[in-house]
């Protein structure tokens, strides 16, 4: 029943995204979790999970790919365009996770999680944590964003990345 709702708002979107502006819809609001299906102005549509808190927000984007990209934003950063940095990321007590060649991009900073098993266990840390910690690479603290309602904003960003794949339109 949910996925039959999220292909009818993926076909909505992929028809509006041709008029040149960006469009979102939310699938799931959970204590400090939004998850929406967004549609770009090249027609391209996405889906993404994200805690925001004023300024900050940590956001999970996916596309048909399954290919998961992670986002941290920081209104107050200036990380310039075009480098490179080596973070860490640390959710509640697991194990450090290493974000090697971590994108830094004006406020924010990207990295693509593994495809795989590492990618699935970071889902599921994401998923049963309480909070992730966003560090640079001599481990100093530079961001942490609350994981409460993670588990169902994870579980709808799944379900919405399935929308994705279902909509296979071969003359599009």
């Amino acid at each position: 029943m949910r996925r039959a709702m999220i292909v009818a708002l993926l076909v909505g979107l992929s028809a509006h995204t041709a008029t040149a502006e960006a469009t979102s819809e939310t699938l799931l609001r959970v204590k400090d979790w939004e998850v929406r299906v967004v549609g770009f102005d090249d027609g391209s549509v996405s889906c993404l999970a994200q805690v925001t808190h004023g300024p900050v927000s940590f956001s999970m984007w996916s596309g048909a790919n399954e290919l998961v990209e992670l986002q941290f934003y920081d209104e107050s950063w200036d990380l310039g365009k075009d480098q490179t940095a080596n973070l860490k990321v640390q959710i509640d007590n697991y194990a450090v996770w290493n974000l090697s060649n971590a994108e830094l991009h004006l406020q924010s900073v990207f990295f693509n999680i593994p495809d795989g098993n590492d990618g699935v266990d970071f889902l599921n840390e994401v998923m049963q944590g309480d909070a992730l910690y966003l560090a640079n690479d001599q481990g100093d603290q530079v961001g942490s964003y609350s994981l409460a309602g993670s588990r169902a904003a994870v579980g709808a960003l799944i379900e919405c990345v399935a929308g994705l794949k279902a909509d296979t339109n071969p003359f599009q």
